[in-house]
């Protein structure tokens, strides 16, 4: 048996570890599943910690930068991204 890692980044409302899921993938290195994006129109968990109640280990938040001044209502990259990751054991051969 092998340990083999699954990453879950969550983006979310705010800076807030309990606001709601707008965006989020999923990264299987045990091989059981292989998600992509879009594949499904509900998130995974409502909030990030729902996603740590279910098991998965917060490994990284997103640093808080506040905006520049004039562009506080541009639309661009996702800021509130925070990474998690669970480890499972694994026979090493994918399904």
């Amino acid at each position: 048996m092998t340990l083999r890692q699954q990453v879950l980044v969550l983006y979310l409302a705010n800076s807030a570890l309990d606001s709601h899921v707008v965006g989020w993938s999923r990264y299987d290195g045990t091989g059981a599943s292989q998600p992509t994006t879009g594949d499904s129109d509900e998130p995974p968990y409502p909030d990030g910690v729902a996603a740590l109640r279910d098991g998965w280990r917060l490994i990284q938040a997103s640093q808080l930068l506040p905006p520049q001044p004039g562009v506080e209502y541009g639309t661009s990259f996702l800021k509130h991204e925070f990474s998690f990751e669970k480890l499972s054991q694994d026979s090493g051969t994918p399904e």
